[in-house]
């Protein structure tokens, strides 16, 4: 079990590393909101994972892969979802002005939840999340160990990962504060980070398995 654990461990943290929407996301949050708002919202992606591996492991997720209706409702809920949450932050980027750095940031309960909830949901509604898990836990499941903690151990490593990964994104963030807090800065990452939201919407939409 332990061999397999670190092997998933390397495949997990090269995925890790690459640029994508959870990374676009988490960035974002530390430079429009603060520290405390991107950790949340990184708990909300890591808690995602989570679910979607032990999904996997269970068997729920292999709906997604014997049923073309399934993923195929997944993925439009998916993209609509991102979409519209790109659309948001491109308005917000384009409609800012006067930023004033070190302003008022949310910080309240309903803040950080409204951060976490919108990782969860950005992780959920991405069936790839849950096709991942089908296809790797039949090749690091070794023998005599139960599926439902095999998956659950994968998803526990994933999750780690993404964490320092993310802790150290939010960390260069915090370092470089005094720069990215400029109105300028600020909107031109609600502006980018909208539009990656917008293109991974529009190329889930139209992607297949």
């Amino acid at each position: 079990m332990l061999h397999a654990l670190l092997s998933f461990a390397v495949v997990a943290g090269l995925l890790t590393l690459v640029p994508g929407l959870d990374t676009a996301l988490v960035l974002r949050a530390a430079v429009s909101n603060s520290r405390r708002y991107a950790f949340a919202t990184a708990v909300g992606i890591g808690s995602g994972t989570l679910i979607w591996g032990v999904a996997a492991a269970a068997g729920v997720s292999v709906l997604l892969t014997a049923s073309e209706l399934a993923y195929a409702v997944l993925r439009i809920a998916g993209a609509i979802y991102l979409v519209w949450m790109g659309i948001g932050m491109v308005r917000d980027g384009l409609r800012r002005r006067g930023v004033i750095p070190g302003g008022v940031v949310d910080n309240s309960s309903r803040g950080l939840f409204g951060a976490w909830a919108r990782g969860l949901g950005t992780n959920l509604l991405n069936p790839k999340v849950g096709v991942f898990y089908v296809a790797m836990l039949p090749q690091f499941l070794p023998d005599g160990v139960p599926p439902l903690l095999m998956g659950c151990a994968l998803a526990v490593v994933h999750n780690v990962e993404g964490m320092v990964w993310f802790t150290a994104i939010i960390t260069a963030a915090g370092l470089a504060r005094t720069w990215l807090s400029r109105d300028t800065v600020r909107r031109a990452m609600d502006t980018v980070t909208g539009t990656v939201l917008v293109g991974f919407g529009l190329k889930l939409a139209t992607s297949h398995r």
